[in-house]
């Protein structure tokens, strides 16, 4: 294989439309290592195995990978909203067992469509309660619990062939800054990190996780200078050499501020091939000349020594072992329904009376960019709901059952609930996110928003709203 070839081998960009776009083709033809499927890819399952099948054609080794967290996060239900509870729901119910099937049943569903590469589970530890990227995402806030879980959720869904992607290493949970947007930072003492983000990591590695995504932050007492997708310490120092990862390790999209807004995308490229990651999650929205310029960069860093051609080979033959690896067929374990019930029993906090003509009001904040605008919420299940943005009016109704994420997050929903709840007594508040600790902003809080927990939240509503 040639420098080019290889740099070709280590790239996975996203691209627009439900189609296979003609350059995406010739690339995959040409050794592309693979592609990245996000929402606006998906249209029906049906129309997804078609996608793939013409992305193997084109490539049989190529990786076809996807945001499927079997929760708020997902791609394949963007339309509908996932029929899963979610990492924070299936930690508070705590039952490996459980988490593990869910696991397989997300793992079945790709793999009947022809998708090798999970990017999931999240096993961030959800240390700070204001993160904005993280949340119900994670399985939870102690490291014991999120390492069991996370372990599960590898085995239930490397259990159908499909590779898992333990993210976002070493640990994204105790921030306050969302990487698509900024640089954030971590400044937490080694012992701190060890016993706390590490944990799930090592637990989910020892399951057998086949692939590890870094994290565009920056962890000082580990390395002052670079992020963690461009520390060579952190990537080839602390997760190969002290937590023994010997598979691919995958870099977050490139195309976030945290990891392209100071240098550009082809120079992140190298960077983190230098630092050793192998495949090179580009972003969402890419084209041809941009593919064009990151090989380019590639082959030029080979050229003038700053990029070993050595340890660009590695990461193009792990990259393609990955994507040769053989997907046995779907089973069916997808056809089994999660039960609502373990789910509404681990609702946090109680109902207060409610009226028989409440109203139910979706409280719209701007959306999580790795969540996007999959449905959320009783709207989410065809339950009757007002929609409340920022700034407009609160609707008239004999009782009030507002509905948000990550309430006390957002000063505008702290101001509209404790107007609320001053003019209008009896107003409910249900936080469908993570909640603040002190569940100022949450009668009930749910720890999730998909369709699955919004199914049980309505049933916990006992079903008679208008």
């Amino acid at each position: 294989m040639s420098v080019r070839d290889d740099a070709a081998a280590v790239l996975m960009p996203g691209f627009v439309g439900t189609v296979l776009p003609g350059w995406v083709r010739d690339r995959l033809r040409a050794g592309l290592g693979g592609v990245c499927l996000f929402g606006d890819n998906v249209r029906d399952t049906d129309q997804v195995a078609q996608l793939t099948a013409e992305i193997r054609a084109a490539n049989p080794a190529a990786v076809v990978s996807i945001d499927e967290e079997g929760g708020d996060v997902t791609r394949l239900h963007y339309a509908t909203g996932s029929p899963f509870p979610g990492n924070a729901v299936l930690g508070r119910i705590d039952d490996e067992a459980a988490t593990e099937r869910v696991a397989r049943a997300v793992g079945a569903q790709l793999a009947a469509v022809g998708i090798n590469l999970d990017l999931a589970p999240d096993v961030d530890i959800n240390s700070n309660p204001d993160n904005p990227v993280i949340g119900v995402r994670s399985f939870g806030a102690a490291p014991g619990l999120v390492a069991r879980h996370a372990a599960a959720w590898v085995r239930g869904l490397q259990s159908t062939g499909v590779a898992a992607c333990l993210k976002h290493f070493p640990g994204h949970g105790d921030t306050s800054a969302d990487s698509h947007l900024a640089l954030p930072v971590v400044d937490a003492p080694v012992e701190v990190l060890r016993e706390r983000e590490l944990a799930p990591f090592r637990a989910a590695i020892a399951a057998g996780a086949r692939t590890v995504m870094t994290s565009h932050i920056l962890l000082p007492q580990l390395d002052a200078d670079e992020p963690a997708t461009f520390s060579r310490r952190i990537l080839e120092g602390l997760l190969r050499d002290e937590l023994g990862f010997d598979g691919v390790i995958v870099t977050d999209a490139l195309d976030m501020v945290g990891a392209s807004g100071e240098h550009g995308i082809p120079e992140a490229a190298v960077r983190a091939l230098v630092a050793g990651a192998d495949l090179l999650c580009i972003g969402t929205d890419n084209s041809d000349e941009e593919l064009a310029s990151i090989e380019d960069a590639i082959v030029d860093a080979v050229a003038d020594g700053r990029l070993p051609a050595e340890r660009l080979a590695r990461a193009a033959t792990r990259v393609r072992e990955l994507g040769a690896a053989p997907v046995p067929p779907a089973d069916g374990a997808d056809d089994v329904p999660f039960d609502t019930a373990p789910t509404r029993g681990a609702f946090d906090g109680e109902l207060p009376a409610l009226h028989p003509d409440r109203l139910l009001v979706q409280l719209e904040t701007t959306r999580n960019i790795a969540i996007g605008v999959a449905p959320w919420g009783p709207a989410a299940v065809g339950a009757p709901v007002r929609h409340v943005a920022e700034g407009e009016p609160l609707p008239e109704a004999d009782q009030l059952v507002l509905i948000g994420k990550d309430n006390h997050r957002h000063a505008w929903v702290r101001e509209l609930i404790d107007r609320a709840r001053t003019e209008r007594p009896g107003t409910v508040v249900v936080d469908m996110g993570w909640p603040a600790p002190d569940r100022r902003y949450s009668d009930l809080a749910t720890f999730g928003a998909s369709r699955h927990v919004a199914e049980a939240l309505v049933q916990a509503l006992d079903g008679s709203v208008r």
